[in-house]
């Protein structure tokens, strides 16, 4: 699968020429898709794919990758759409139950806000369904595509407990701003933050642990209130999310505190803003899961069920850390995805 990948790649500035191919969504919930064009192999699939939301960079390469499967094999058309954020759970659901029973639907890629309500909507389809970026506890979901977010969450903790060290904090306290309280993304993100950051002798503070909705300005005001209850300063700030991350460092910055002037501030998506904060000085590093392959690999996986293949339970995507000397070079790659779809 990497091969083809790696492949796909290559032949990006052909797949962008194709004008049979749509681009990337537009608004947060609308839909895209495209005509089918070139040797059809006969399926004549088409998937539908729902997402957190479409309104975010990191989703947006989500969506990159799940048309360019498209563009691969014009065979199989591909819808793209998303709620308006990652808050807005009710449009989700309907998004979902309303293409459900849209019979011009082949099979699924569904990326749950809320995985026990999705479940409940998808119980007893016999389409293919596969999970997206978060796990969907359910019989009818063939495959989980994603990050293995706890032992990512772990990398990335381990790299920031090294980074305070080379800094020169010799006491290791983390906080962690997190996303929306219950998500299994969130909970997991947190327990491998916690596992990578104490196993590299670094103290989690679980008890402090600010949940702010993955939201950037919920991050300001949780990163405000660190400060005030610890003005001698914290080591690591880890956040769920890139923009949380970003947002945080900014605060501390921002507030004239000293004691966070070599504060590692961790992300997590590794985006291309990400990209720019790092070698800009602005975020320390981030943990970089790969959203392209994810869309892909996803889209790949309904269709190989569609063609009667066995497909795996869970299909890793990869992750790996960005810090300074790396960011340039995955944000070239980031931008090579987009132009790819454009």
């Amino acid at each position: 699968m990497k091969k083809r990948l790696l492949a796909m790649l290559l032949t990006g500035a052909l797949c962008a020429s194709m004008a049979a191919c749509s681009s990337g969504g537009e608004a947060s919930t609308g839909e895209t898709g495209g005509e089918t064009g070139g040797e059809s192999s006969g399926s004549g699939y088409s998937v539908d794919v729902i997402l957190k939301t479409t309104a975010s960079e990191y989703w947006q390469y989500v969506q990159a990758g799940a048309m360019a499967y498209q563009q691969d094999n014009p065979d199989v058309t591909v819808t793209v759409k998303g709620a308006p954020s990652e808050t807005s759970y009710q449009d989700q659901l309907n998004m979902i139950q309303t293409d459900l029973a849209d019979d011009s639907y082949d099979g699924y890629v569904i990326a749950p806000l809320q995985a026990d309500m999705v479940a409940n909507l998808i119980s007893g389809q016999t389409k293919p369904i596969v999970a997206v970026d978060t796990k969907i506890d359910a019989p009818e979901v063939l495959s989980f595509v994603g990050t293995g977010n706890e032992s990512a969450g772990a990398l990335g903790g381990a790299a920031a407990v090294e980074a305070a060290k080379a800094a020169g904090w010799t006491d290791i306290k983390a906080i962690e701003i997190a996303g929306v309280q219950g998500d299994t993304t969130n909970t997991d993100r947190m327990n491998g933050y916690m596992k990578g950051i104490e196993e590299a002798g670094g103290d989690f503070l679980e008890d402090e642990v600010q949940y702010a909705d993955a939201v950037a300005t919920k991050a300001v005001d949780a990163m405000n209130g660190i400060m005030s209850r610890h003005p001698e300063g914290i080591a690591i700030i880890c956040a769920n999310n890139d923009d949380m991350a970003i947002a945080a460092a900014k605060a501390a910055a921002d507030s004239g505190n000293e004691a966070y002037a070599n504060t590692i501030f961790l992300g997590f998506d590794g985006i291309q803003s990400a990209c720019d904060a790092i070698l800009e000085g602005r975020l320390t590093m981030s943990v970089a899961q790969q959203g392209y392959e994810m869309g892909y690999m996803a889209v790949e996986a309904v269709v190989n069920a569609l063609n009667g293949e066995t497909i795996e339970e869970f299909i890793d995507s990869g992750a790996d850390v960005v810090t300074a000397d790396n960011a340039q070079e995955r944000k070239d790659t980031l931008q090579g995805y987009l132009d790819a779809v454009a």
